[in-house]
């Protein structure tokens, strides 16, 4: 995806950074990768506040969502059993 007057901060394009904004807040980048991302980051204003509000937005996930312990109702856990059992 091409973005209007994007920069090239860092050896990267706005559009590159965005691409890789997951792996670089997950951990998953290459040290080189990173690296890139991270002066990317310090030198473009836009994508330093998307990647703020990014990150922020992950973490708020994380935090409520995908942490919280779900407990399905007896019938679905019966069924998944059921489900699992078949497949042995």
């Amino acid at each position: 995806m091409k973005i209007p007057n994007e920069k090239v901060v860092g050896g990267l394009a706005c559009s590159e950074v965005l691409d890789l904004l997951s792996g670089y807040l997950d951990g998953e980048l290459s040290e080189r990768d990173r690296s890139q991302v991270e002066e990317h980051l310090r030198g473009c204003d836009g994508c330093a506040r998307f990647g703020g509000e990014f990150r922020a937005t992950v973490e708020s996930l994380r935090e409520h969502l995908l942490a919280a312990t779900v407990v399905p109702p007896p019938r679905v856990q019966e069924r998944l059993r059921e489900a699992l059992a078949r497949e042995r």
